[in-house]
């Protein structure tokens, strides 16, 4: 067994394929109108298409579907120049900071409310470093 890609549920699949396309650059692999595979493996699914296919029903409601439980994580090679780019487009949830692990990363909100971060690729220390584990001294 292999893990591929967690996919986001989202309420508008135009809305959310141009902010990831335009905002995020994502290349877009396939688009099947309701799915879209960007070409990172990264994928989102318009909800109401997903929650029929899943639960034989659409669900009820117009709350966000980024519930403030999953991060959606990505890496620049100039995490600045991303920010400058991104960040007057988007909620911010903080600018770009210095993590404890060392590496500079800054978060925001998809349009569905899905976190979002954005960091430096991690400084090669020889060991592979999860986000979030402190690099040793």
């Amino acid at each position: 067994m292999r893990f591929i890609n967690p996919i986001p549920f989202v309420r508008d699949i135009e809305r959310s394929k141009q902010f990831y396309r335009d905002r995020l650059g994502l290349e877009i692999l396939e688009d099947f109108g309701s799915f879209v595979l960007f070409a990172s493996g990264f994928a989102i699914h318009e909800a109401s298409a997903l929650e029929q296919t899943i639960w034989r029903q659409a669900c009820e409601g117009s709350e966000p579907y980024g519930r403030r439980n999953l991060l959606l994580y990505f890496e620049d090679d100039d995490v600045d120049l991303a920010y400058a780019t991104i960040a007057p487009h988007v909620e911010l949830i903080h600018p770009v900071e210095r993590q404890a692990w060392g590496q500079r990363v800054f978060r925001f909100y998809d349009p569905d409310g899905h976190a979002i971060e954005i960091g430096e690729p991690p400084i090669d220390i020889g060991e592979p470093q999860a986000p979030g584990v402190p690099v040793p001294s």
